[in-house]
């Protein structure tokens, strides 16, 4: 990982986005991370293959990645950059959607492409904060979405 003169870091790689999720198979849905300014911003990549479980059934013939998807896949990469904003790496604190609003879909996305995920801090605090998130695929915008997230320990 290197850091620019702007404190941004990156590449991340799988490992490392692993280190700062829970999520796992079939769940993880970051597969590395391009560029991170920690309190700002995050690049992060997910590459889309028919090899994912809901396009079994999403749609038969015409496999296209579920909206709610998108927007977890956006609420993933957020939580890469809250945990390396707020250094909670290693901590077991996790990240939990509150709310979303202003949720747009504007093309498809299908198996085959590398859909790239930018999210920003809109308000960063240590309990909650908020972000506004657009999921791309070569370069044009397939989805939007503002949303909130807690930090809080793990359920008992």
């Amino acid at each position: 990982m290197t850091d620019g003169e702007d404190g941004a870091m990156g590449p991340l790689d799988i490992r490392q986005v692993m280190a700062a999720l829970p999520h796992r198979y079939p769940m993880l849905l970051v597969d590395r991370v391009a560029s991170l300014v920690p309190g700002k911003s995050i690049r992060a990549i997910k590459a889309v293959t028919i090899n994912e479980p809901f396009f079994q059934g999403h749609f038969p013939g015409r496999p296209i990645m579920p909206g709610v998807l998108i927007i977890e896949a956006m609420a993933q990469a957020a939580g890469v950059l809250a945990v390396k904003s707020l250094g909670l790496e290693g901590t077991g604190k996790l990240v939990y959607f509150m709310a979303i609003d202003d949720a747009k879909f504007r093309v498809p996305v299908e198996p085959g492409v590398l859909m790239t995920l930018e999210v920003e801090f809109t308000q960063m605090r240590k309990s909650a904060s908020k972000f506004a998130g657009r999921a791309l695929v070569d370069g044009k915008l397939a989805a939007q979405a503002s949303f909130m997230a807690m930090i809080a320990d793990p359920p008992a």
